[in-house]
């Protein structure tokens, strides 16, 4: 008899244990209105935690970013019908953004410490000379090797739209000077816009030029070319490269040119078009263009006026962007779809073509620091860069 007592007093034990073990188990992650898995972002790279971060606003629009390089990883909109559609690339998992090898990407990435190319991978303020790291044959592009977009910034999640990111880049940073703590701030409006605000202050003088690298289709389809989008870029002038993607110093006049594009036209009338030597260089259109919404006199951009615009007739879909800056890089995805990652599945398992994008990223123009004739990007230790992008979203 004691025998069976004990027994049942152990197979009662066990199942208290069971129901308290089931009761603490934690709940499943839900996934994001864009199919994104939260727990696929949980990770730790150079000792930091990541994650991801979901920005929504009263109208159901929803923003995913994660600290991983402060990228946007989602941005989701209502289409003409009112169908939600993700309209940026990207990865659905932190490994494949953290793998550099063998994806390497700026997708989404809030890019640093300067954005663009520098060329030779050096520059000087007065006398000192800096030498950068090379990582664009003798350039260095979007801040070096291990530039922002592969570090892994503080996070404060400050309301259901807000997040603010915090990263302190050392003296040396890719052979950049100074110390310099960088803040991105990404607020999602209820008039459908991703205002981006980045900060930055330096314990030297130094070179600053950051931006967004989001790769936009508007079709909601990553698995077609976006040559059909109608890009609309409120420039006069735009500033030739060589083959090198390196200014020659020119400021170069649009018109006819196939980089007019003061009156929205579709890019499948202007990549293709090889008689014109820039675009052949490039692949596509791969080029700043000096926007008329900056004030050379003044120094100062007027982002309340549209600087470009991007269409899709397919769903309506119209992304109008507003910057402080003098100049956009219009990026038409010409590397999309060769090179290192190329067949990599990305967001749900689409393996992207040519083309398939095209990126706006508001900036300095690129080199400045060797064309001081242009719009600076030094920053002094007694003063605050600061810069302004919004990509604002409806339909027509």
């Amino acid at each position: 008899m004691k025998t069976t007592v004990k027994v049942l007093a152990s197979v009662a034990a066990a199942v208290t244990m069971m129901v308290a073990c089931q009761e603490q188990k934690p709940a499943a992650v839900e996934k994001t209105g864009s199919g994104l898995d939260p727990e696929q972002f949980v990770d730790t790279i150079d000792g930091k935690a990541t994650a991801l971060y979901t920005l929504k606003n009263a109208n159901g629009m929803e923003v995913c970013i994660t600290n991983f390089g402060g990228r946007v990883v989602s941005i989701l909109v209502p289409d003409k019908d009112g169908k939600m559609t993700d309209v940026v690339l990207g990865f659905d998992n932190i490994a494949q953004y953290a793998d550099a090898a063998n994806t390497p990407s700026d997708y989404g990435a809030s890019i640093g410490r300067y954005a663009n190319r520098i060329s030779k991978h050096s520059f000087s303020i007065g006398e000192e000379t800096y030498d950068l790291v090379a990582n664009d044959g003798d350039n260095c592009l979007h801040g070096g090797p291990t530039g922002w977009q592969y570090k892994v910034y503080d996070a404060e999640q400050i309301d259901d739209k807000t997040l603010k990111l915090t990263l302190v880049s050392p003296d040396g940073d890719n052979g950049f000077p100074g110390e310099v703590t960088a803040t991105t701030t990404y607020t999602l409006t209820d008039d459908n816009a991703l205002d981006i605000t980045w900060e930055a202050n330096t314990t030297k003088e130094t070179v600053i030029n950051q931006t967004n690298h989001s790769y936009f289709n508007l079709n909601g389809d990553f698995a077609r070319v976006g040559t059909n989008m109608q890009l609309y870029v409120n420039a006069d002038n735009y500033t030739p490269s060589d083959i090198y993607y390196i200014p020659t110093g020119e400021v170069a006049a649009v018109e006819g040119t196939p980089f007019d594009f003061r009156t929205p036209r579709a890019l499948d009338e202007v990549i293709n078009d090889t008689t014109f030597a820039q675009i052949k260089n490039a692949g596509g259109v791969d080029h700043n263009f000096c926007l008329n919404t900056y004030d050379h006199d003044t120094n100062r951009g007027d982002d309340s006026q549209v600087a470009a615009s991007l269409y899709s007739p397919e769903t309506g879909i119209l992304l109008e962007v507003f910057t402080n800056e003098p100049g956009i890089q219009v990026y038409t995805g010409n590397f999309q779809g060769r090179g290192a990652g190329a067949d990599q599945p990305h967001k749900l398992g689409v393996i992207y073509p040519k083309h398939v994008s095209v990126c706006l990223e508001s900036q300095k123009y690129p080199d400045t620091p060797h064309h001081p004739e242009w719009p600076t990007a030094n920053v002094k230790p007694d003063e605050t860069y600061r810069s302004h992008c919004v990509y604002k979203f409806s339909v027509k």
